[in-house]
């Protein structure tokens, strides 16, 4: 007996559902143990980093109060746990670890142990794992302790690419450099350096006071004079 078109496409419809049925069949007894290794490993890996993630946080935040903590203390004119100091120097965290360290080098030159407060600055003005600035202050401070066992010269050429006006660290590293000018007797370099310190008012009080009395000292007037109100 003849398919009509009407049964002759059901058919085909029941044929095609069969194949496909048969091929989702071999499909999973074939790959079906794989997909669901994977699938665990996938959720397994993703649960994994949201842990990672949180603990992450977690950490960090327990670093930051712990920094907070020393620093209170250090503002306060105490002195920090010596073992609390010790970890945080050694933080995942760049930032926190930078701070750190200018904080333990700091107790060691308060305390009047200039050499292991020298040896930690210069470890950090050498740590390419810093950011500049913390690595730039560190040298300046270590130069700071250092600068009367130097030679001018040698306080100069550390610091003269940070003795520049708009740089961050213009006012403590231009001061020292000004000073090596002068007692190398280059006064034509240390009276402009000086005036230039007195003038910027991004440079701290204390040394903005300091350069205005050197640079009169070597008859350079650096006293700013207020300008002259306008007119409405």
């Amino acid at each position: 007996m003849a398919l009509t078109p009407q049964n002759s496409e059901a058919f085909m419809r029941e044929v095609d559902e069969a194949v496909r049925q048969d091929q989702l069949t071999s499909f999973w007894q074939r790959y079906g143990r794989v997909l669901l290794v994977v699938l665990v490993v996938g959720l397994a890996a993703f649960g994994g980093w949201l842990y990672w993630q949180q603990h992450q946080q977690s950490q960090s935040q327990a670093v930051s109060e712990e920094m907070d903590a020393v620093l209170t203390t250090a503002a306060g004119g105490g002195t920090p746990d010596a073992k609390q100091l010790d970890a945080l120097t050694k933080a995942d965290q760049p930032g926190y670890r930078a701070s750190a360290q200018l904080l333990k080098a700091g107790v060691a030159a308060r305390k009047g142990d200039a050499k292991s407060a020298i040896a930690l600055y210069a470890a950090m003005a050498a740590d390419t794992g810093l950011d500049q600035p913390y690595r730039d202050l560190a040298l300046i401070r270590q130069t700071a302790l250092e600068f009367e066992t130097l030679k001018p010269q040698q306080v100069v050429d550390r610091l003269k690419p940070l003795a520049v006006e708009g740089a961050p660290w213009f006012g403590s590293a231009g001061e020292l450099v000004a000073i090596a000018y002068a007692k190398m007797g280059k006064t034509d370099l240390a009276g402009p350096m000086f005036a230039a310190l007195a003038k910027d008012s991004n440079v701290p009080q204390s040394i903005r006071s300091r350069a205005r009395q050197m640079a009169g000292v070597m008859g350079i007037d650096a006293v700013e004079i207020p300008a002259e109100p306008t007119e409405g």
